[in-house]
């Protein structure tokens, strides 16, 4: 009798056990969501667009408009946020392989690299204060000019007759645009006119100077160097020539607000960004492509700037900056079909 109990309550445990049991529903396959290439390189351009402009016209707006007339300082601010943000985005994000810099001789070079570089930034920021963007950017197109001038001198080669004649409207044009420029300041063109200059000077020296195969960086972890070296260089300069800015930032943030405080990291964090769509569009695109890109957003720079700051422009203007553009755009063409083999 104990066991026909027993067998009874081991059944009604069997019964209690299938009835709480989980359904054996079928598995479904999680299959990865992917974006499809044209669309991830339309966002990457978009992104680059955005950035780039609008860390140009907020500058304008900064130093020009709200009356934040402190551009060393600026600048010192993007290059910190560089400095930073590229660490995150290399050390941790692992967007690209970290490259260790590899000599002293290396550094030497980085250091000198730097220096360069912030004084270009530095003198563009100083130029937004007295220039229009319109303006800004159509001394911006002579860089080709600047390049080709430095890569004669320094590396003693030659290119094609073609290739110098495509840079003849180029310089053409900017003297037209210059003598339509109703607000022409002769102070802040030359400074743009050397922020021009270093920028390309840079960019030859940085394919002297790191050429080697031990010494290559690319430009994501170039800037993760070369920005804290600018930090160390712009510091004294912002305390020797900008008197008092940090106590000055702050007491604006006191009277009107802190919405400097949010201009000034919204502006640096777009400066970074900047550098970081910059090689992702070159990655997923070509050098060629951006070349392309960057002479169309000048001009879109142009127009989004005139709409927004209503600064006057004239048809000399307008006729010397498209002389430039198309030298530039020639110049580009030239150097593809008469590329030395």
């Amino acid at each position: 009798m104990a066991s026909i109990f027993q067998s009874r309550r081991e059944k009604d445990r069997e019964e209690r056990q299938g009835l709480l049991a989980t359904p054996d529903y079928p598995t479904v396959e999680k299959v990865p969501v992917r974006i499809p290439k044209g669309i991830t390189t339309l966002l990457l351009i978009g992104s680059w667009y955005f950035s780039n402009i609008g860390v140009l016209l907020l500058n304008k707006y900064l130093l020009s408009i709200y009356g934040f007339k402190y551009p060393i300082f600026l600048t010192m601010l993007h290059m910190a946020a560089c400095a930073l943000f590229s660490y995150v985005a290399i050390a941790w994000l692992k967007i690209v392989p970290m490259q260790p810099i590899r000599s002293r001789s290396q550094f030497i070079k980085i250091c000198a690299l730097s220096v360069i570089f912030c004084t270009s930034v530095v003198g563009g920021n100083i130029s937004l204060r007295f220039l229009p963007v319109s303006f800004n950017q159509a001394i911006g197109a002579t860089t080709p000019f600047f390049t080709a001038i430095f890569a004669a001198a320094m590396t003693m080669k030659r290119e094609a007759w073609p290739v110098y004649g495509s840079l003849v409207p180029v310089v053409v044009g900017i003297m037209v645009a210059s003598g339509g420029e109703p607000s022409f300041h002769m102070y802040g063109f030359t400074m743009c006119m050397a922020a021009t200059s270093a920028r390309a000077l840079k960019s030859v020296l940085q394919g002297i100077l790191l050429s080697s195969d031990g010494e290559k960086l690319n430009s994501m972890n170039l800037l993760m160097y070369m920005a804290p070296v600018a930090v160390v260089v712009l510091l004294p300069a912002t305390l020797a020539l900008e008197d008092n800015v940090l106590g000055i930032t702050v007491e604006k943030a006191r009277v009107d607000g802190p919405g400097i405080l949010f201009l000034l990291f919204l502006n640096s964090g777009m400066a970074y960004f900047v550098n970081l769509t910059n090689f992702l569009v070159t990655k997923h695109t070509s050098a060629l492509t951006l070349q392309v890109l960057g002479n169309a957003k000048g001009a879109v720079a142009t127009v989004v700037s005139i709409l927004l700051f209503r600064n006057p422009v004239t048809v000399m203007g307008m006729v010397g900056y498209s002389i430039t553009i198309t030298g530039v755009i020639a110049y580009s063409e030239a150097k593809r079909r008469y590329k030395p083999q």
